[in-house]
């Protein structure tokens, strides 16, 4: 077990670093905004991980005529699970890496885009105060708490299938117009690295090396989450604990390393906006597309701790949408409350089950 747990995430460690290398460099050749990179192919690309848990468990409890129950309650788990700790914990692992990596960071614990002068209209007019792109984040932000807050809401009441169908369109249509958005977004993408990792034969890799890459590194991520998962299912299983506080704990903690090991690789280079954006962009992704899955496949009536901490997810989010927006740079400190609200849930957690 052991061995698993850390073939597991010396995999996922591997996989975040050559998928950064990659995502960036491609993002280059495609003259994409840092936007897109971060808050798209970033975001759904290392989202792919927690997104085939409820897929798996749903789907494949359909197909193979399995425990319907079980699998609804660990598909809802894992949906709920991956937002609320992206909006919490991962948040406050952004804060605290720009605190840890302060003295080596041009702008220390503040959370900036890295440019010499303001020329972007999503940056601040003082050159000497270039925050970080705040339009991307709060407009990932924004869409993040609109559409989870529709998610919450429809799983207080059991509703008839037309009206799930009619929520199930709306989320995929809200994540396609995002898409849009992200993808004609403005703002040159941060310092493009010139060597790709797995490419020793020449000075400029070519575009399907890079691709290639990619592709590696997604295997990677997948692998390594899944093995993670799986050994830590085994272990929940030993030691008692309901598959539904598993799925909505301990699984999202293992698959979303991806997104966490990515943010805190850029926020030590000083890439803010490429950081929250990796983090923002799948909360929006995890927000709608797994959402939808749920809403059409099972009842998505939700208990009270998957309630609690659906209820702390967009109270975590609208206080960095509020920091945001507020004039001043971006603080450390203010992602770092997430942790507060992800201890608080696990404080819940542990005593119901206690």
């Amino acid at each position: 077990m052991v061995l698993e747990f850390a073939g597991a995430l010396a995999a996922i460690l591997a996989a975040a670093y050559l998928f950064t290398n990659a995502v960036e460099m491609l993002g280059g050749r495609l003259e994409l905004g840092q936007g897109a990179v971060g808050s798209v192919l970033a975001a759904v690309g290392t989202a792919l991980p927690e997104t085939m848990i409820p897929v798996v468990a749903i789907l494949g409890a359909a197909l193979a005529g399995g425990d319907a129950g079980v699998a609804g309650e660990i598909g809802i788990g894992a949906i709920l699970g991956a937002p609320f700790l992206l909006a919490t914990l991962a948040m406050f692992v952004v804060g605290a890496s720009a605190y840890g990596f302060r003295d080596r960071r041009e702008h220390g614990a503040e959370i900036r885009c890295k440019q010499e002068k303001a020329d972007f209209p999503w940056c601040r007019v003082s050159a000497k105060d270039v925050t970080v792109d705040e339009e991307t984040i709060a407009r990932d932000v924004l869409f993040f708490l609109i559409f989870f807050a529709v998610a919450t809401v429809v799983g207080l009441v059991a509703l008839p299938f037309a009206a799930k169908v009619a929520v199930a369109v709306l989320l995929i249509a809200a994540y396609a117009y995002y898409v849009w958005r992200a993808l004609s977004s403005g703002g040159a993408l941060e310092e493009v690295p010139e060597r790709l990792t797995l490419w020793r034969f020449g000075s400029r890799p070519p575009t399907w090396a890079v691709a290639a890459q990619l592709v590696i590194a997604l295997a990677l991520i997948v692998a390594g989450a899944q093995v993670f998962v799986g050994a830590v299912e085994i272990s929940s299983e030993a030691l008692g604990l309901p598959a539904g506080l598993v799925a909505l704990v301990l699984a999202p903690l293992a698959t979303e390393l991806p997104e966490k090991l990515n943010s805190l690789i850029w926020v030590r280079d000083g890439k803010d906006t490429l950081a929250l954006g990796n983090i923002t962009g799948a909360m929006v992704f995890q927000s709608t597309i797994p959402v939808t899955l749920g809403v059409l496949f099972t009842p998505w009536v939700l208990g009270p701790l998957n309630l609690f901490s659906a209820v702390l997810a967009l109270v975590s989010g609208a206080l960095v949408y509020v920091a945001l927006r507020r004039k001043g740079p971006l603080h450390s400190w203010q992602l770092m409350i997430g942790g507060v609200f992800y201890a608080a849930f696990l404080l819940v957690a542990v005593y119901s089950i206690s």
